[in-house]
């Protein structure tokens, strides 16, 4: 035995390696699986591997600072610094092409607004100067009487992103960095959690598979939701989930791979199997059955309640407007997803084809509601790509009163743009949930930088908006902004380009909204608490 180990030892290293390689040429060779490898032994793994690190590489070697999508290198800088609290200036100038068809030209003032003791700057954090929470010009739940009528403290909020889809100490992060910014928290389709329960204002988010308030066969009670909203004050609001951006048409998809006991037990749905939402509601079926459950939800909890849905054919969206203005129900808000948003997994055909990108979709809704005069009496919340203030100011102009903000969020934490949320291998533990890499996060420091990055968009909001001359974002209008149309050098404003002038926003200052917030579940004086 004593001479067989030395008579290996002292074989040189190289001859292992060699053997190891011939093996795994053979074993390339012999196999049919992958053409590559067979016809270029050892040398086609090299093609599969630089494959994997295909977007990584393109991130930091190949690609300029403009032209990766979704987000290209400046955008994510920007989101990045801003979190770390680190300088997010650029110098020597723009480098983007101003010429090019859709670039934005928000128009300045010739003398921006004065602030003084009746404009006020920002809303104070208590003796923080530097926090900019902007709390929105409209109540939601007003118009249709509801119990609980819900003023955000935020115009800029995060989107629906589930429990499941993130891990839960991403969950966790972007709820307590919440509330220390003042914004409201959508806890997207996969149910309430243990990680949406640390002091943010929540919005319940119910698909078509009804996650936390269903039976085991997938049918939405009534009595769960009820329960639900009783045993957490904190939810302020219910999104009905009619399709999002990225899939309308498709239901939700979680991975068998990333379902632990924790999220079967939430969403109440077996071990083992890939979750598999339905693209339809059971709970009705048209829209005046719609609207019938809108109320009954409404009545029964006491809450505001609103759609979130992609767009394309106007029809249902047309019938919807006709019946509200008929009956005098309906939702209180409605979330406006575009086509180019999206976190969850998605076939390709459905991510890049399917539905309108927001500016479309937002105008296409707008008028409609608009041509019945019902824009008052709805809160238009708007999402996709808006966690950027340029585009965020360009919303506001539409007429969206409340922006949400899904992958630049994520990007606050720390995303790095992999693409690979649907693997269960993100490098950052934000959308997997796989403890190693989960462990990673610190919910404390991700919180923190999440505020900041709030802080810093909504900052950016408020002195975009003063150097237009105006107080509060609701006061933008069609007119501000310009794009290019990419001839001629030619330029035109919203208002020409999408055919409307949005409806204006009662507003009487900023300090009539301190007045009348609701904060924390207190009374404020000015409005009406449950």
């Amino acid at each position: 035995m004593g001479s067989a180990i030395n008579f290996l030892a002292a074989i040189p290293v190289w001859i292992y390696i060699l053997v190891v390689l011939i093996i795994v040429a053979l074993r390339d060779v012999l196999q049919r699986k992958h053409t590559i490898q067979h016809n270029f032994p050892l040398l086609g793994h090299f093609r599969y591997w630089l494959e994997t690190i295909g977007p990584e590489l393109r991130q930091y070697i190949v690609a300029n600072n403009r032209e990766e999508l979704p987000f290209n290198r400046r955008q994510r800088s920007w989101i990045y610094a801003s979190a770390k609290k680190e300088n997010n200036y650029q110098g020597f100038g723009t480098d983007q092409d101003m010429q090019e068809p859709g670039y934005v030209f928000v128009k300045p003032a010739m003398l921006p607004l004065k602030l003084d003791s009746t404009h006020s700057h920002h809303v104070k954090n208590g003796n923080d100067p530097n926090h900019y929470t902007i709390p929105a010009a409209k109540v939601i739940g007003i118009y249709h009487n509801r119990k609980r009528p819900y003023r955000p403290r935020s115009v800029v909020n995060v989107s629906a992103m589930s429990f499941g889809s993130l891990s839960s100490r991403a969950v966790e992060s972007l709820n307590k960095g919440s509330y220390q910014f003042g914004n409201y928290h959508n806890t997207g389709e996969g149910g309430l959690s243990p990680y949406h329960k640390f002091g943010a204002d929540v919005v319940f988010n119910m698909g078509t598979s009804y996650f936390g308030v269903r039976d085991h066969e997938g049918n939405f009670m009534m009595e769960k939701l009820i329960k639900m909203t009783e045993n957490n004050p904190f939810v302020r609001m219910i999104e009905l989930k009619l399709s999002q951006g990225a899939k309308p048409g498709k239901g939700g998809v979680l991975p068998a791979s990333k379902i632990t006991e924790e999220i079967a037990e939430i969403r109440q749905v077996p071990m083992g199997v890939d979750v598999v939402s339905p693209p339809y509601h059971s709970a009705f079926s048209d829209i005046r059955s719609m609207i019938d459950f809108i109320e009954e939800m409404a009545e029964k909890t006491g809450l505001p309640i609103g759609i979130k849905s992609a767009v394309g054919k106007t029809d249902m969206w047309e019938q919807l407007a006709d019946l509200m203005v008929e009956t005098g129900k309906g939702p209180d808000f409605i979330t406006i997803d575009g086509g180019e948003g999206g976190t969850g997994a998605a076939p390709p055909s459905f991510a890049d084809h399917v539905s309108l990108p927001l500016v479309f979709a937002f105008s296409t809704v707008y008028k409609i509601f608009q041509k019945r005069g019902l824009t008052d009496k709805i809160t238009f919340i708007a999402s996709g790509k808006l966690g950027l203030p340029a585009q965020a100011v360009m919303a506001f102009c539409m007429g969206a009163d409340v922006i949400n903000v899904a992958r630049e969020a994520m990007m606050s934490i720390g995303c790095i743009q992999a693409q690979i949320c649907h693997t269960n291998r993100c490098p950052t533990g934000i959308t997997t949930n796989n403890k190693w890499l989960e462990s990673g996060i610190d919910p404390a420091l991700k919180s923190q930088r999440f505020n900041n990055y709030m802080t810093t968009l909504a900052k950016e909001i408020i002195e975009i908006t003063h150097a237009t001359g105006y107080e509060h974002p609701c006061q933008f209008d069609m007119n501000d902004v310009d794009i290019s149309m990419g001839d001629h050098n030619s330029i035109i404003s919203l208002a020409n380009n999408y055919g409307y002038l949005k409806t204006i926003v009662p507003y009487n200052g900023m300090k009539a909204l301190l007045d009348c917030q609701y904060l924390g579940g207190r009374e404020i004086p000015g409005e009406k608490v449950a």
